[in-house]
């Protein structure tokens, strides 16, 4: 399956790293692209180094919206990316601000969309971030719409660690 979580709102990864989580516990193999994290480790990412034997972590850490002097990081990300959704070791893929890489333009979408339906028949694919181009949520079997009603950030608070990093 291809699954998309997408829109504004708060959960997107979380729900992503939720389904990872989910697919470790069944003794599946799991990939992680992180393509737009803070350079500071996050939650996410502290906790599933500890699964070095079942989980593959790859994280673009320069901030949290690609712009054209990280376009060479992103390609590399989305190479390594590629090279999971290959792999049929591996159960899941998660490619975590993947539609923000696409929107920035620093990635061709048709290829991308390529890639993901060329993946091994038993690989499931999990991709967050807002804005997913029509052409993604086409080929997706399950996509989410996440809104936003409320958000601490809009109230001036900071990111928390446990809650947003």
């Amino acid at each position: 399956m291809i699954v998309v979580n997408t829109g504004n709102g708060k959960g997107k990864s979380s729900s992503a790293y939720g389904m990872a989580v989910r697919a470790l516990g069944h003794g599946m193999k799991v990939g992680i692209v992180q393509f737009t994290r803070a350079a500071q480790p996050t939650g996410e990412e502290r906790f599933f180094r500890r699964f070095p034997q079942d989980l593959r972590l790859h994280v673009l850490g320069d901030g949290d919206a690609p712009q054209a002097p990280h376009a060479a990081q992103v390609r590399t990300a989305w190479e390594v990316a590629r090279r999971m959704l290959r792999d049929p070791e591996l159960g899941l893929v998660l490619l975590d601000e993947f539609t923000t890489a696409l929107r920035a333009g620093l990635l061709g979408g048709q290829q991308a969309i390529v890639d993901l339906l060329a993946r091994p028949e038993r690989q499931h694919v999990v991709i967050t971030g807002p804005d997913a181009p029509p052409a993604l949520l086409a080929v997706a079997h399950t996509v989410t719409d996440m809104g936003r009603l409320k958000h601490a950030f809009l109230q001036g608070i900071r990111a928390q660690p446990g809650i947003e990093m």
